[in-house]
């Protein structure tokens, strides 16, 4: 049965070893000044600096507090922060679950390090059980999706190396019955390259 194509960016799963993801994330500023939509599962980067004016729902973020991001961009050497789960409600828009560009907003994220995250394959190779321990970059190939508010990142078969690096590392496929090696393959991955941890040489 081929897998199917349904990319929703990363997804929190569990924690390394057999620890059990607990739901926390941190929040972090979008600028208005930003021009990219930010999605659910979208991969994030500290950009250097913070919110300069208090922030959030009735300002109950002072300002400094928050540490600014943006999309990661794909690639080898570019670093991750962590991963976008979820936006402080806009009380002008309630059903908004994505954040369009050019808009402020405080985004929830999971930033530690040790947090194992499911990924789709992109298309262009299918996984082969070879792959496995191996490192890979992210691939921006479809646009996040305004109605489910979930991100377009895919894991960039293309990539697959030992490369150190590299964005993401490639821990097993997720044993599940609608996934198998191949094509769209449904992936536990670790951020790899990340601003809080030092990258490893895949295998």
């Amino acid at each position: 049965m081929a897998n199917v194509d349904a990319r929703k960016g990363l997804a929190p799963m569990r924690e390394k070893g057999s620890t059990c993801y607990n739901g926390a994330a941190q929040p972090y500023f979008v600028n208005s000044s930003y021009a990219t939509a930010l999605f659910v599962g979208d991969p994030i980067v500290k950009n250097g600096t913070a919110n300069t004016a208090a922030a959030g729902t009735a300002n109950k973020f002072a300002a400094g507090t928050l540490p600014e991001v943006e999309k990661s961009t794909a690639g080898d050497t570019n670093p991750t922060t962590g991963v976008v789960v979820g936006f402080e409600a806009d009380p002008d828009n309630l059903t908004r679950i994505y954040n369009p560009a050019s808009t402020e907003r405080v985004a929830y994220v999971v930033d530690d390090p040790d947090v194992v995250f499911e990924i789709q394959a992109d298309s262009a190779n299918p996984i082969a059980a070879t792959d496995i321990g191996s490192n890979a970059n992210l691939v921006y190939t479809h646009a996040g999706d305004a109605n489910t508010g979930l991100s377009g990142a895919e894991l960039d078969t293309s990539s697959m190396t030992t490369t150190a690096t590299f964005q993401l590392k490639i821990l097993r496929l997720i044993d599940r019955e609608d996934n198998e090696l191949g094509t769209n393959a449904k992936l536990e991955v670790l951020i790899n390259n990340h601003t809080e941890e030092a990258g490893v040489v895949g295998i």
